[in-house]
């Protein structure tokens, strides 16, 4: 049975701290740029102790004005910047996996994919020697996408295992203009990790699981056994808890809930 991990700002792992060591909660850690700013090597041995269970972890990086495919170089260096201080921590933490999102939007780039194309490489190709050599793999999250030509050309231009997709549930159902099965068929390959949550495709609601308009069960029939990292992405303990009870269903196929 998988387990899944529970996105946490790293901000707020001392309110949540007796709930994940009760439940040995796997985590992925959001670490924002206001976090990186002010993190201490003191800082992350407390967390390193006060995860002495020794949890499955990934990490979700910054993203607000960031864009890691950006023509103006000096946007880029920014970007740059923000994800070597999120692989520095990698290197501390030993994730299994490190999501970025893609700053892919067609209507920003004049539909001209292959500039976004070009700059994105410039940024992951040096990036990804990186996490090769601390041991972590890289997964590009979907966020403004409206179908998935951009993701399968830059996971084909990467041309590496340890460079993949982490699908959004969410953001698929609030952006997506193509069916599901045209998604899963270019990008399933590359998935290394799954962002779980709903939404009624008004907004990005963060709804538990099986509260909005997301088919899950369609998903995963489609997603069919795919080994990757499943995330949570609740924003309080009470959508978790109710997240967990949902995916748990749906996985044991004890039925497909709500």
């Amino acid at each position: 049975m998988i387990s899944p991990h529970i996105h946490i700002p790293f901000q707020r792992i001392p309110e949540h701290l007796s709930f994940i060591r009760a439940d040995r909660t796997n985590i992925e850690l959001y670490v924002g740029a206001e976090v990186l700013d002010i993190l201490t090597p003191a800082a992350i041995r407390e967390l390193r102790e006060e995860l002495d269970y020794h949890p499955s972890l990934s990490i979700h990086a910054p993203f607000m004005d960031l864009s890691p495919g950006a023509v103006d170089a000096k946007v880029r260096e920014a970007t740059m910047l923000r994800f070597h201080q999120v692989l520095d921590l990698a290197g501390d933490l030993r994730p299994k996996v490190v999501v970025f999102h893609s700053g892919y939007e067609k209507w920003r780039y004049g539909l001209n994919m292959d500039l976004w194309l070009e700059k994105s490489l410039q940024t992951w190709q040096p990036l990804m020697k990186i996490a090769s050599g601390i041991g972590t793999r890289i997964a590009i999250e979907n966020i403004f996408e409206d179908e998935p030509t951009n993701l399968r050309l830059l996971m084909e231009a990467m041309a590496t295992a340890d460079f993949g997709v982490c699908f959004d549930t969410g953001h698929f159902n609030l952006f997506a203009k193509t069916p599901l099965e045209d998604w899963m068929s270019a990008l399933t390959p590359y998935i290394l990790e799954l962002h779980l949550h709903d939404n009624d495709g008004t907004a990005d609601q963060h709804l538990p699981m099986g509260e909005g308009s997301f088919d899950f069960k369609r998903f995963f029939e489609l997603l069919d056994g795919k080994d990757c990292v499943h995330t949570l992405e609740a924003h309080s303990r009470e959508h978790a808890l109710k997240s967990l009870q949902y995916h748990r269903t749906l996985l044991t196929g004890a039925g497909s809930g709500p």
